[in-house]
């Protein structure tokens, strides 16, 4: 452009600055040239001003003189130096500053909020007539009323007012909210209760009875000694590190979570050890501390002819009295017949456990009724609900208890003249599922041998039928029970109003006629609907819970017979292995088999073992009294709102 605006007669040397400069107005990082120009004549110099100009380029004065010129740089390079120093001291200043702010910025951080929380609650509060007192009114726990009162006094006499506070309780027809008091062990238990839902004010609540009854089930289908030890040591270090483990402030959303249940899972390890000690299971091993009841009496000729021989117990092989504590460990070494033993065992105590599970969870819905005074729903709830379960499945679990005290070996063999012997064989013990649906059916069980008797007791099958007519009995009761009664209450109510609007109207004397009370058919109608609904829910779920609760006896089935394989594929193999390559080999399969333990058996086991906990108590046990329909008191925490606070900046 120049060479062309001047045709030619101009010189132009320019440089590219290699250090880019900063933008004042942008920050941006720009990279910029220096140029210079000769010229001669004033016309050239004012085309070349107005190029420049054009092209936003900065001008500068070029002095003629050489001694001007190193003047005017000296100069520049003098200004460039203080600046320099100002910006040098601008700097450490400003650090200076930020270093002292940097020491305040939370406990600054802390206060604003603080008087933010104070300032938006406050703007919820209404002035009086006055406009010299702020009136609101809140949920407050009846227990912490006298330290409201001292907290308003105190904050009276720092601030100097002359107005004392006044807190009055008001009555009202909203439903309050529920605050139960938790510490750091049962808060974790509450949690488990409110994930559900939270209570309906002054319902029972099953947080207490939780904190046995999660990790008992927990245990029931973990029991592991080995497995319960390593979840104890970890739910241990946690409670023991709690303080330097809470101030570190983990942002993982998984450590949290185990961190929150860390009481948890110390009882589930804890009672996870009880329960492998009553399985006799550590790492699919058994303990022999109180030594076996059973004695092998067979030859070593039969040993080796026959390999799946079985031990009778009606002979010198048995002690005749059973392991002190816990199942006998020979039963580790049983190859034909353990699986065969274990389940009908573990079958048999979940049935029990859930059956006195559920029986607890109708006895809690009897506190219910009597607090909030539903007397008729203890008569045609309660009454009905408990009968039915014991006639039907409690009966069950006593048919197991007799069974397990009537029938035995030891009495004498099958093949005794004595009929009374054999009756009490164990080749004539019924079935206990057999006997159960026979019972439901009206039917004699016509498969028994003919020199066993069906029957457990005398009179059972005429007890048996009268416990189901009475179980059906009370369905009906269930189900129309509370509609009648309240259609009789209504028929009440009419016939006292219809005889209220007869007196009226003999007494007034030409006035209008008074109303007649409305009806209250849709109220019935919705109480019978809702009836009907939780007659059919409880009568099919008294059965669908019961067998619900077999998964106690399926996951830990699940549960030792992967210890089991994880024993027998991987450490069994390295302890056989002999010589120094056996050592190396050993170390490696060790470091699998504690990888597999900790990662499938401990980890995730443990979370399958869990979730079917929580589905045991949300189900099967709260679902017979707890309707969970109240909302959460959230009190005024500056806690609760810096907890929040920094969650949110994370």
């Amino acid at each position: 452009m120049l060479w062309r605006a001047c045709r030619g007669n101009v010189f132009l040397r320019q440089a590219e600055i290699d250090t880019p400069l900063e933008d004042p107005s942008s920050s941006d990082q720009v990279y910029k040239s220096v140029f210079i120009i000769f010229f001669q004549g004033d016309q050239l110099k004012t085309r070349v001003k107005k190029i420049c100009e054009g092209f936003r380029a900065t001008l500068y004065p070029c002095p003629e003189a050489p001694a001007d010129r190193r003047e005017m740089a000296m100069g520049v390079m003098t200004r460039i130096e203080d600046l320099n120093t100002v910006l040098g001291q601008t700097q450490d200043h400003r650090h200076r500053v930020l270093v002292a702010a940097a020491k305040n910025i939370k406990n600054w951080f802390v206060k604003v909020r603080k008087i933010k929380a104070i300032y938006h609650t406050l703007n919820l509060f209404n002035l009086d007539v006055t406009q010299k007192c702020l009136i609101a009114e809140c949920w407050v726990p009846a227990l912490d009323m006298e330290t409201i009162q001292l907290a308003l006094r105190r904050g009276t006499e720092r601030s100097g007012s002359s107005v004392p506070p006044i807190l009055n309780r008001m009555e009202t027809l909203e439903d309050p909210p529920t605050y139960n008091r938790n510490n750091k062990f049962t808060s974790a238990f509450q949690n488990l209760i409110y994930a559900y839902g939270v209570a309906t004010y002054r319902e029972v609540n099953p947080a207490p009875y939780t904190i046995i009854t999660f990790p008992f089930l927990f245990a029931v289908m973990f029991g592991d000694l080995g497995h319960g030890a390593l979840m104890a040591a970890f739910g241990f270090w946690m409670c023991y590190k709690e303080k330097p483990l809470q101030a570190k402030k983990i942002d993982s959303e998984i450590w949290n979570i185990f961190f929150g249940g860390r009481y948890i899972i110390l009882l589930m390890g804890l009672f996870s050890m009880y329960t492998g000690l009553i399985y006799n299971d550590i790492f699919s091993k058994s303990l022999n501390i109180f030594g076996s009841s059973w004695r092998n009496n067979y030859n070593e000729s039969t040993l080796r002819e026959n390999g799946n021989l079985q031990l009778n117990p009606d002979s010198e092989a048995y002690l005749q009295y059973p392991y002190a504590f816990g199942i006998d460990p020979v039963w580790q070494l049983a190859e034909a017949n353990k699986i065969i033993f274990m389940n009908a065992y573990k079958m048999k105590i979940s049935i029990i456990i859930g059956v006195f599970h559920m029986l607890f969870g109708v006895c809690l819905s009897l506190w219910n009724h009597l607090y909030f005074k539903r007397r008729i729903s203890v008569y045609v709830e309660f009454v009905p609900q408990i009968l039915f379960l014991m006639l039907l499945f409690f009966y069950m679990v006593l048919l197991m208890f007799i069974k397990w005290t009537s029938y035995g070996p030891t009495p004498g063999h099958f093949g005794s003249d004595d009929p009374e012997i054999v009756k009490t064989s164990g080749f004539c013990a019924p079935s206990i599922l057999i006997t159960f649906i026979n019972m439901m059916l009206f039917k004699q069980d016509a498969n028994t041998r003919p020199q066993c008797d069906p029957t457990m007791f005398a009179g059972q099958l005429g007890l048996q039928k009268f416990f189901v007519i009475l179980a059906l009995f009370c369905v009906p009761v269930m189900l129309f029970g509370k509609p009648y009664y309240l259609m009789k209450e209504q028929k009440k109510r009419e016939s006292q109003g219809h005889q209220a609007i007869e007196t009226a109207e003999n007494g007034a004397a030409g006035g209008a006629p008074v109303p007649a009370p409305a009806s209250h058919d849709d109220d019935i109608t919705e109480v019978f609907i809702h009836q009907a609904i939780h007659t059919i829910e409880y009568v099919l779920g008294s059965v669908s819970h019961t067998a619900s609760y077999l998964r106690l006896w399926a996951l830990s089935l699940a549960h030792a017979q992967l210890a089991e394989v994880a024993w027998n594929m991987l450490l069994r193999k390295g302890l056989k292995s002999a010589g120094y390559q056996g050592g190396i080999y050993l170390y490696v399969v060790f470091a699998g088999w504690a990888a597999i333990s900790v990662s499938i058996l401990v980890l995730m086991e443990g979370l399958s073992a869990f979730l079917h906990t929580l589905r045991l108590h949300w189900v099967e046990f709260q679902s017979k009294f707890y309707a969970g329909e109240g909302y959460l008191f959230q009190p005024f925490s500056f806690e609760i709102i810096l907890d929040s606070a920094g969650q949110g900046e994370e």
